[in-house]
């Protein structure tokens, strides 16, 4: 076991992180009325420390209260300063051995105009919002920094600058975004926003201990997406998503989280499931392209809670050769990714990475693809894990008494 490359210890920049399993930015919409950790926060990463995984994301924190996707998004602002720090004083002391990481965002077109400022840089049908102006996107890379340095001054071991799923990072960046501007139009322009961020950060926060990365859409899945060959096509095009991953390393990225699609309008592809699962194989060539334009930073894949124990939805494999287990150490082995990331297998088995070290992956509760956490997620509602949870449970049962089974796009 102790072979195994999921078992090994890996270093990130200046940090060491105790083996490949990440814990992804799972939003589970329980902050306070002030964006700040509540109880039930605390008992969520409060486990996940316990899981024994290398690397824990901090979900979606706002760099916006004013402008956000969910109604309890836990908010990084500098009233937020002394319960973030308390928050992170109580995670590492459950353990001091995994590295802790937030993921900084501002929700940009998918902030919720039901109770806040919906906002966009190129209205896209079905979303839009107030556009931005120069001197605004100025004012939130500002606050990127300050996040940034606000996690930092936490205890935060670094911080993800998100550049994924839909939201401001991937709006200026996708080609869609063609307007005659300081940040749109030719790509040099619409990378502009996170090579400033990034020059910021190493700027100001000047600590090398201190790790700084993204979580990247490769392919967006929608006209004019993010990856895309141009404003009005679909095609893939890596080009610019390859650019940009060379260009934030040369400006300090200790690692990239790869993703794709946008769970907003390409579920799907973002979180492959029972009903499209052999979009997880998509993930796994943008896992290798990005590795192959990197130096030095780590490379962690996403997308793998689709596996579980073999027992999934892919054709044309022995369940053996189908797992999560399997697919983690075989990428790492072959050189796909350094890292791999479970999101929704993480709110079913917050544990996993311990047990499976350990030699009991057969009390694993293993993710069932449900969905229903997202459907909670959508409604606004405190999310986890709805099959092994009775909490959520019950939260689910009273919402669709009260609204009706949510209809995804691709039921």
């Amino acid at each position: 076991m102790s072979q195994e490359p999921l078992f090994t210890p890996i270093q990130i920049g200046n940090r060491v992180a105790q083996n490949r399993f990440v814990i992804n930015a799972m939003e589970c919409n329980d902050a306070d009325e002030n964006g700040n950790p509540t109880e039930k926060t605390y008992r969520r990463y409060s486990r996940l420390f316990e899981g024994g995984a290398g690397v824990v994301f901090l979900e979606a924190i706002t760099v916006s209260y004013e402008s956000r996707a969910r109604l309890h998004q836990l908010s990084i602002e500098p009233h937020n300063e002394k319960a973030l720090t308390a928050f992170t004083k109580e995670m590492k002391s459950v353990s001091d051995k995994t590295l802790f990481i937030w993921q900084l965002t501002h929700s940009g077109e998918l902030s919720s105009p039901e109770f806040s400022k919906r906002v966009c840089v190129k209205p896209l049908p079905g979303l839009g919002g107030e556009l931005l102006s120069e001197e605004d996107v100025d004012k939130i890379i500002d606050q990127f920094v300050l996040a940034a340095k606000i996690a930092h001054n936490c205890g935060a071991d670094g911080v993800d600058v998100k550049l994924c799923h839909g939201y401001l990072g991937t709006q200026i960046l996708r080609p869609y975004n063609d307007r005659n501007w300081k940040y749109g139009g030719p790509w040099e322009n619409r990378r502009r926003f996170a090579f400033e961020i990034y020059e910021r950060i190493q700027k100001e926060i000047n600590d090398p201990n201190f790790l700084v990365g993204s979580k990247i859409t490769m392919w967006e899945g929608i006209p004019g997406g993010q990856g895309c060959k141009g404003p009005d096509n679909a095609i893939i095009d890596l080009t610019e998503p390859l650019d940009l991953i060379r260009g934030i390393e040369e400006r300090g990225a200790d690692f990239i989280m790869v993703s794709a699609g946008n769970p907003s309008l390409t579920i799907a592809l973002a979180h492959p499931d029972k009903r499209i699962p052999d979009y997880v194989y998509l993930h796994h060539y943008f896992q290798q392209e990005a590795k192959k334009a990197v130096n030095k930073a780590v490379i962690i894949g996403s997308a793998y809670s689709l596996f579980r124990d073999g027992n999934n939805y892919l054709s044309a494999l022995e369940k053996e050769k189908a797992s999560l287990r399997y697919w983690g150490n075989k990428n790492i082995r072959d050189g796909v990714t350094d890292m791999i990331a479970i999101g929704r297998q993480s709110l079913a088995d917050p544990y996993l990475p311990r047990k499976m070290m350990e030699g009991k992956e057969d009390t694993i509760r293993w993710c069932t693809l449900c969905d229903t956490c997202m459907e909670l997620l959508i409604r606004q509602e405190n999310t986890g894990c709805v099959v092994y949870e009775k909490e959520y449970a019950e939260i689910l049962r009273r919402v669709r008494k009260e609204k009706g089974v949510l209809k995804f796009k691709h039921t």
